[in-house]
């Protein structure tokens, strides 16, 4: 069995362990770990086999954990790009996230910051979902091609009626960026791992054996990360809108105006770098299913009573 699998599903978690552990798995250092250590990680994993999970107090075996965790695929054992590894979402994102919400005083002002968020999101959704069904790389091109396009296009929206029609309702200015990027991140999940919820992903047991290949468990893999994806890019726009509504009634900004877009950037950096680990801590990696929510031919497949399948990031 892959060592990842056999981790998350041995490990039953908490939100809180859970939480725990992705800090540990998020830390930037794991983005420059060379290669060479990663495969000598997941050889000592694979040689000491169920004894490394239970052996987590022996550093040697929670850095290898740690290293096979953070960059290498479930469900193909491969390793995933450096720039696509979880840990690289929080450098990459948060700027993106901060100039999409700059107020542009025109719409090709906006373009840019929009469509960068939608691309790295797209294409970070499709390295890090579920792997385990068939599909052409030409499929993930155009399936990202469209997931850019069209969450680039809704995100721009709300811009678009900033600008034309000059709201001038201060909680709808407001509030209208933070409710669309919520949306279209959700939006952007579904659309570039749609694959999931046609052709199914692998549903296996606890040892690892692969029983068949389940639309309903593909469309909860991807309905779930769509929703912690809401959540981490919905609060993080929230939150700085919030301070700076109060910041702007305080002297110091009528004294330092400028300085309200250092504490917005002080603020988005700080929401998301607490908001990344809590949005992958929601549900679990490897997530549980009650096979009698399965197709009919894959409950008759098996005489088990829960099965298995990899969520994604």
């Amino acid at each position: 069995m892959e060592p990842n699998v056999r981790f998350w599903i041995s490990e039953r978690q908490s939100f809180i362990q859970r939480f725990l552990q992705w800090t540990e798995l998020l830390d930037p250092t794991n983005l420059v770990i060379s290669v060479g250590k990663i495969e000598k990680s997941r050889q000592l994993l694979l040689t000491n086999g169920d004894a490394a999970i239970h052996d987590l107090e022996d550093q040697k075996i929670h850095e290898a954990w740690k290293r096979s965790l953070s960059a290498v695929h479930p469900d193909d054992s491969k390793l995933i790009p450096v720039p696509f590894r979880p840990a690289a979402l929080l450098p990459f994102t948060t700027p993106m996230v901060f100039l999409s919400l700059v107020p542009g005083k025109s719409l090709k002002s906006m373009i840019l910051p929009q469509l960068s968020l939608c691309s790295y999101s797209a294409a970070f959704n499709i390295i890090n979902g579920n792997a385990s069904y068939n599909r052409q790389p030409y499929e993930s091109a155009l399936l990202g091609t469209g997931a850019v396009a069209s969450t680039t296009f809704f995100a721009l929206f709300p811009h678009l009626l900033l600008i034309k029609y000059e709201l001038k309702n201060i909680l709808l200015r407001r509030t209208l960026p933070v409710i669309i990027l919520a949306h279209v991140s959700a939006l952007n999940v579904l659309a570039s791992r749609s694959l999931e919820t046609t052709r199914g992903i692998e549903v296996m047991d606890k040892e690892g054996k692969v029983i068949g290949y389940s639309r309903k468990a593909g469309t909860k893999a991807v309905k779930d990360t769509a929703i912690s994806r809401a959540v981490l890019f919905g609060t993080s726009a929230l939150i700085p809108e919030v301070f700076s509504h109060f910041y702007k009634r305080t002297q110091l900004f009528v004294r330092f105006p400028r300085s309200l877009w250092t504490l917005k950037l002080s603020c988005t950096v700080l929401t998301m770098g607490l908001m990344v680990p809590v949005s992958f801590s929601l549900f679990p990696n490897i997530e549980r299913i009650q096979c009698s929510k399965l197709e009919e031919e894959i409950q008759s497949a098996t005489e088990e009573i829960q099965l298995f399948y990899n969520r994604g990031v």
